[in-house]
């Protein structure tokens, strides 16, 4: 899920030869609920999407998250991949 605009994922997806679906949260309302949203007023990066992974299982069920308080820190994608094997999804 990505804060970015609808039209900005469509780009990206084509450049990037992309064939899956990128959803965006564009308006905030979903971010929150993941806990990828920073929501601290006080912030620089106030309503800025935190980088955030997350394993979703067919019946959507959240097998794996990691969300960074850092947005430039990024995860390992060995760490991915074994949490995805270690999900069954």
């Amino acid at each position: 899920m990505s804060a970015d605009h609808v039209a900005t994922l469509e780009a990206f997806g084509k450049q990037n030869k992309i064939d899956y679906l990128l959803v965006s949260d564009f308006r905030r309302t979903m971010l929150p609920a993941y806990g990828a949203l920073v929501t601290d007023e006080k912030s620089p990066i106030y309503r800025y999407a935190k980088r955030a992974y997350y394993i979703i299982d067919k019946n959507g069920v959240v097998r794996f998250k990691k969300v960074n308080e850092n947005p430039l820190d990024l995860l390992d994608p060995a760490e991915v991949l074994r949490a995805l094997k270690d999900s069954g999804a």
